[in-house]
């Protein structure tokens, strides 16, 4: 067998494990990795698992920016009481999430602003949705700095 047709097989066997048993092509990756073994990676589908984990540590923190902007505004606008706890649930545990997601990924912090805007935008078009009768601000009114956002409870202002 020549070394080309070797190294398509070689390619051939990687890609099916990777489509039949994702868990198992991810150990299979690490142990080579670990050995030394980097002739026998399937790199197209390294990067490709590389290149979608950047991908959802951002899109995590726009998720979690977006919940944490729709409950808060929910809270300071909708006059519902009785919602008033759930509301205030949720806010706590999207901003314990988002405290333990920038610890574990720090560079995220770099992307705090631009997400932010985006998170904005994205909880405002869905809160005006659910509470159309509800007049709210077309603008953030506070500071949105990490640790303003991840702290203050801005229905206290109102």
């Amino acid at each position: 067998m020549t070394e080309a047709v070797a190294e398509n097989v070689k390619d051939i066997r990687a890609r099916s494990l990777y489509e039949q048993d994702i868990l198992l092509w991810v150990e299979d990756t690490v142990a080579k990795l670990k050995a030394g073994d980097f002739q026998n990676l399937d790199l197209i589908n390294l990067i490709e698992e590389v290149e979608s984990l950047g991908l959802s540590q951002k899109k995590e923190l726009l998720s979690r920016l977006v919940t944490l902007l729709e409950h808060i505004l929910k809270r300071m606008y909708v006059d519902i009481p009785n919602d008033y706890n759930g509301w205030e649930r949720t806010i706590r545990n999207q901003r314990v999430e988002l405290e333990l997601l920038l610890k574990q990924v720090p560079s995220l912090k770099n992307r705090w602003d631009d997400s932010f805007v985006e998170a904005w935008r994205v909880a405002l078009k869905t809160v005006r949705k659910e509470y159309r009768q509800i007049n709210f601000p077309n603008r953030w009114q506070y500071p949105q700095d990490i640790e303003t956002m991840l702290d203050r409870d801005f229905w206290e202002d109102v």
